[in-house]
């Protein structure tokens, strides 16, 4: 996989306070107020839930909408999502349920379509039992092993083919195809998966899975990604004999982490408005990041203010086993410093003015950095330090038994509040 530093990568003026909305201010002050340092997830549903509607209203009536449970499982998420998207993608059982809660809550069915690269035999009898409209199945062993457990039911279970193809004419910041990955079948071997999965007869050949690039910003980029993987699709569909059905194009569309222009979607769904997909074929999209990324929050108290050699650090009650993504994708990923005047102790209050500061946690290893040299205006111990863009690939993602600290609560704001 390649990585592409986006421009966050360089060092930045942290945001200011201002730049929280207040109902998320007004949160962390009364958590600060209390006796434990502030350390938390702050979620509001309800913005995850008008970019679902926003998406949903910018594609074209064919296209459906399967939000990817991984990026954020948290359940008033989930349930503020139910009704703006078409199903949900899920990888695991837990996936499942919480998925079939979520749209219970909502008075919907459960429409599920499944992917990972690792399915076990359990959790495919799960996928079977749940009736996953459609298993993205990623290996010939993996095929003889959905088979194996659809049989045992008395099931056909409709299945894609996860591709990686040897070349894909698409960008973005974290590329899945055409190179040497986990994901898919290489396109050299899909003619030999399609000939087992097509043998056996618990399965039901439906098309092609292609998730080949991830957090794309280019909006016209990302149609012809589309186009692209139709145009694959029904070429290959028609080579081999099969009844083409559904076209699944994962989901790839980017977050601005900063210093980027953000994906357009108006211009979006202006473009794919003029795409044709074959008379009759689903195409499924799986957005994750770009539904919840905004909606979410990471705080967490600075505990000590450190000078070592020139540098600055805010040391927080917190760290990579909460929020693992900047180190994980080597960014800086911008926060604001929310002052907390408050002060009830008799020693003096360590604070830095106008400064580079590096925030780091608490875990006893170098690599547990948030952020290096982002510039402050003022910052103080007892403050929190803020990360906005925080609701996708955070709480999910972190370590979270990694030395045995408290875990970060995740706490529901406005409708989803409890």
């Amino acid at each position: 996989m390649a990585i592409e530093l986006p421009p966050s990568a360089a060092p930045l003026d942290a945001l200011p306070a201002s730049a929280l909305p207040g109902h998320v201010a007004a949160k962390l002050h009364a958590l600060a107020a209390g006796e434990e340092p502030v350390s938390a997830y702050l979620y509001d549903p309800g913005v995850a839930a008008a970019r679902a509607r926003a998406l949903r209203a910018a594609l074209p009536g064919w296209a459906e909408v399967c939000y990817a449970v991984k990026a954020n499982s948290f359940p008033p998420v989930l349930a503020a999502l139910a009704s703006g998207v078409d199903g949900f993608e899920v990888a695991s059982v837990t996936e499942i349920a919480l998925a079939q809660e979520a749209a219970a809550a909502a008075g919907r069915p459960a429409r599920l379509v499944a992917s990972g690269p690792g399915k076990s035999a359990p959790l495919l009898a799960a996928l079977v039992e749940a009736g996953v409209e459609v298993v993205n199945v990623e290996s010939v062993l993996e095929l003889h092993r959905l088979n194996a457990a659809a049989v045992r039911a008395g099931r056909r279970v409709p299945v894609a083919l996860r591709v990686n193809p040897a070349r894909v004419p698409v960008t973005g910041s974290l590329h899945m195809g055409g190179t040497a990955t986990q994901f898919g079948v290489p396109e050299a071997d899909v003619p030999e998966a399609l000939a087992v999965a097509r043998a056996l007869p618990g399965l039901d050949v439906v098309g092609f899975h292609v998730h080949a690039v991830c957090n794309n910003l280019d909006a016209a980029a990302h149609v012809a990604y589309v186009r692209w993987c139709l145009d694959w699709s029904a070429r290959t569909a028609a080579a081999h004999g099969v009844d083409l059905r559904v076209v699944d194009v994962g989901g790839g569309i980017g977050v601005a982490f900063g210093g980027e222009d953000p994906f357009d979607l108006a211009v979006f769904g202006e473009l794919m408005a003029g795409v044709r997909p074959p008379a009759g074929v689903r195409v499924v999209f799986e957005p994750g990041r770009w539904l919840v990324a905004d909606c979410g929050y990471y705080a967490a108290e600075v505990t000590d203010l450190k000078h070592a050699y020139g540098t600055w650090f805010a040391v927080l009650r917190g760290g990579i086993h909460h929020f693992q993504l900047p180190t994980s994708w080597e960014i800086v990923h911008n926060f604001a410093v929310l002052p907390v005047d408050a002060w009830p102790h008799p020693f003096p209050r360590p604070e830095v003015r106008d400064t580079p500061v590096t925030v780091v946690g608490e875990l006893c290893t170098p690599e547990d950095t948030l952020a290096r040299d982002v510039t402050v205006s003022r910052i103080r111990a007892g403050d929190v330090v803020v990360f906005p863009n925080a609701g996708s690939y955070g709480w999910e993602f972190a370590m979270h038994e990694f030395l045995g600290h408290p875990r970060a609560p995740r706490i529901a704001l406005g409708d989803g509040a409890g």
